[in-house]
């Protein structure tokens, strides 16, 4: 034994047993609480709350079994140790099923007590060891979940970084050249080149105004106003927009809208942004010089499809996109644009939609067009908030 005693409550109604038992106990090293009767064992047990218990299994009024059973239900992991005479085995076999740790019959002899209760210290040992370990690896996976999501977030800082620094970099690059080209005219009194310079600096400064509205917006999805609406209205003010951006443009714009959706709680504007978004890739597929032919057509619809709110697609028949583009098309400042794009519409799209739960989908062909499909669920009023978050 250690040098600090160990607690152990013995409960036994015939006096002279529990004076006999109290020094053997004494003798190996426990602090001896003793009590005559389950009623006074359990107030003793519940105050002191020692992690042996050696109780005889016969008593008068409240027996053993009682006694062990309120203390199981108290503080489960007790170990406790009955005390059986001859011709008491049926209620030592039922103590087992309580979850007793051993018994002892008697007349009890010391070496059979002492390996009773050296197999109980054990396993109150190999509890706290388990539970220690238990604790330390949870521990362990909580430090080290805690490194891996700042190592991904400082990567994702890097990667973002990396990209905005690339996408600047052709702004300020397109902004020389427009200052340039300024120049030049000032210094030739020329005024196409004048014209041209001038162009170039408008085209980088509106550039450089929707860089930093849609990393305003991509910070601002997280705060997204969920409200019932009807859900075409967002489509509706989406091609409103689209229109007057495709003034002048050789392609065709088709609307269909759905008719009898019910009205679904989503963040209008947030949704509207979206279609934008994927309206005006579409408009830039279908304009780029492999396609600029006539024919060119981009349509926009709403669908009611089983187990879905709403279901918006964009298809347009423009240049199209292999399998590696599809891939990259939600990856942060991914773009096919050159220095015309800045490579967040899409992720900032996706962010979007995932905030409402739902889901976006492409499927193009090169050559051949493009589609995607966006899925917004039914939502009911009472979980607005939990999606919201």
């Amino acid at each position: 034994m250690s040098t600090d005693a160990q607690t152990i409550l013995l409960v036994d109604d015939e006096a002279g047993i529990r004076k006999v038992l109290g020094i053997v106990l004494s003798d190996l090293g426990y602090r001896v609480l003793t009590a005559a009767n389950a009623d006074e064992a359990l107030q003793l047990f519940d105050r002191e709350r020692p992690e042996i218990v050696l109780t005889d299994i016969k008593m008068p009024g409240r027996d053993g079994l009682s006694l062990l059973s309120d203390i199981k239900r108290i503080c489960p992991d007790t170990e406790i140790i009955v005390i059986t005479g001859h011709g008491e085995l049926e209620l030592a076999i039922r103590s087992l099923k309580l979850e007793v740790a051993d018994f002892v019959t008697k007349p009890i002899r010391d070496d059979i007590l002492e390996m009773a209760l050296k197999r109980a210290r054990d396993r109150i040992t190999m509890r706290r060891q388990l539970r220690d370990y238990t604790e330390n690896l949870e521990r362990l996976v909580a430090e080290k979940a805690k490194k891996l999501v700042s190592a991904e977030r400082m990567a994702a800082i890097g990667e973002t970084v990396a990209g905005m620094s690339h996408t600047i970099k052709n702004i300020a690059g397109g902004l020389k050249g427009g200052v340039y080209v300024l120049e030049k005219g000032l210094t030739l009194e020329d005024k196409n080149y004048l014209r041209q310079g001038w162009e170039m600096v408008r085209g980088n400064v509106e550039k450089i105004t929707n860089l930093s509205m849609d990393l305003l917006n991509y910070s601002k999805t997280g705060d997204i106003s969920m409200e019932l609406c009807d859900p075409n209205q967002p489509a509706r003010d989406a091609a409103r927009l689209m229109t007057t951006q495709m003034t002048g443009k050789r392609v065709a714009f088709e609307m269909e809208w759905a008719r009898g959706l019910t009205p679904v709680f989503m963040d209008a504007e947030g949704i509207q942004r979206c279609l934008l978004n994927v309206l005006a890739n579409a408009l830039d597929a279908c304009t780029q010089e492999e396609s600029a032919r006539e024919g060119k057509r981009i349509r926009l619809r709403t669908l009611a499809e089983p187990g879905w709110g709403v279901t918006y697609q964009v298809s347009d028949n423009g240049c199209g996109m292999d399998d590696s583009v599809q891939a990259g098309l939600f990856q942060r400042f991914f773009t096919t644009k050159g220095t015309r794009g800045t490579g967040i519409g899409l992720m900032l799209t996706k962010k979007i939609i995932e905030a409402h739960r739902g889901e976006i989908r492409v499927a193009s062909e090169k050559g051949k067009g493009t589609s995607f499909v966006i899925r917004l669920p039914r939502v009911t009023k009472a979980s607005v908030n939990d999606v919201a978050t």
